[in-house]
């Protein structure tokens, strides 16, 4: 999926945040700042590479329990939240706290870390958009998984305020109502930032802010 990239003038906008002595903008509302270093550094190497050209970020933030929004989607240049929403995780990555994650398939765990959307297509769950891994050993087996994008009715608001949410078989679903504005939004070569404080994940991803990821597994020590 490596699509070439020159710096134009869009670009350097995008890139301009990172800049040496810039201070880090504020995190849109109801995202952490911890959460939001890493996704701009994910998105800024995913562009860095030529894996997207995409100005629109989806950022899940697992270390939130299932029964409230954390999926945003985000304009990395203005930072407006464009959606937010309630997403599930895989069943074997715990009930309303995940806390295992997993590459491997027959799982039934989520994947964390950087992907890249791919095409949408009509399957046994409706409306679905691909997922691409970008992460060699933490999530680049996404694809062949059959980890997807799609809509369940087992997701939704009135789920969360009987403090219950449906789970999937890793995939990160969303409620059936707002599928398609979701998938609309990202579809076709924009980053997903998938995150949770996995020891594993800080040690090994290439896409996270080096010193956030350090500063957390001090903290863990």
């Amino acid at each position: 999926m490596s699509i070439p990239l020159r710096l134009r003038p869009w670009a350097l906008l995008l890139l301009a945040p990172f800049a040496p002595g810039r201070a880090a903008a504020q995190p849109p509302a109801g995202i952490s700042a911890e959460v939001w270093t890493h996704a701009l550094a994910a998105h800024k190497e995913a562009t860095t590479e030529g894996k997207t050209t995409s100005l629109t970020l989806a950022i899940i933030d697992y270390s939130l329990p299932a029964t409230v929004k954390r999926l945003w989607v985000v304009d990395v240049i203005s930072h407006e939240v464009l959606e937010s929403e309630f997403v599930a995780h895989g069943e074997g990555s715990g009930d309303l706290f995940p806390s295992r994650f997993s590459n491997k398939d027959g799982t039934h765990q989520s994947s964390l870390g950087t992907f890249i959307t791919g095409s949408t297509y009509e399957g046994v769950r409706g409306h679905s958009l691909r997922l691409h891994g970008l992460e060699s050993g933490i999530n680049d087996n996404a694809y062949a998984r059959g980890l997807v994008i799609h809509g369940t009715p087992n997701v939704s608001e009135a789920h969360a305020r009987k403090g219950i949410m449906g789970r999937t078989e890793g995939c990160p679903a969303v409620p059936s109502k707002s599928v398609a504005r979701v998938i609309g939004l990202i579809a076709n070569g924009s980053v997903v930032f998938a995150w949770y404080p996995d020891r594993d994940f800080l040690e090994r991803s290439a896409f996270l802010d080096r010193g956030a990821a350090e500063a957390r597994l001090s903290a863990q020590e």
